[in-house]
C-alpha cells in the first residue's frame, strides 16, 4: 500500500554532482527512517546512508565528506546529494524506507524501483 518512485540517476564525469530524491505515498502513518542503498554488477548491495525520523544521520565511509542525505517530511521525501563524484560509485541506487502502516501498530520495509548512476573516468 505504499509506493516509493525515486528519480535523479544519470551519467555523469568523474568530480561531477548528482541529487537523487524518493518519495512515498500511500497509508503512511509514519515514517521511522529513510536510507540509500546502492548495487554494483557482481557486488553485495551495501548501505550507502541513513537518516532517522529526528534528523540523525549515517554515511558509508566511502562516501562521507561527500555525499549529504535530507529529507522533506512534508512531502515524504528522502534526498541524497552526492558530490565530487567518482567511477566506483556506479551504480543502481535504491532507496528504502521504514514506514508504519496506517492501522497498523509495525512497521515495514518499502523499496524503489532504483535508479542508475554512471560515473566515467
Amino acid at each position: 500500500q505504499v509506493q516509493l518512485v525515486e528519480s535523479g540517476g544519470g551519467l555523469v564525469q568523474a568530480g561531477g554532482s548528482l541529487r537523487l530524491s524518493c518519495a512515498a505515498s500511500g497509508s503512511i502513518f509514519s515514517i521511522n527512517a529513510m536510507n540509500w542503498y546502492r548495487q554494483a554488477p557482481g557486488k553485495q548491495r551495501e548501505l550507502v546512508a541513513r537518516i532517522t525520523s529526528d534528523d540523525r544521520t549515517n554515511y558509508a565511509d566511502s562516501v562521507k565528506g561527500r555525499f549529504t542525505i535530507s529529507r522533506d517530511n512534508a512531502k515524504n521525501t528522502v534526498f541524497l546529494q552526492m558530490d565530487s563524484l567518482k567511477p566506483e560509485d556506479t551504480a543502481v541506487y535504491h532507496c528504502n524506507m521504514e514506514v508504519r502502516v496506517t492501522g497498523t501498530f509495525l512497521t515495514y520495509s518499502y523499496w524503489g524501483q532504483g535508479t542508475q548512476v554512471t560515473v566515467s573516468s
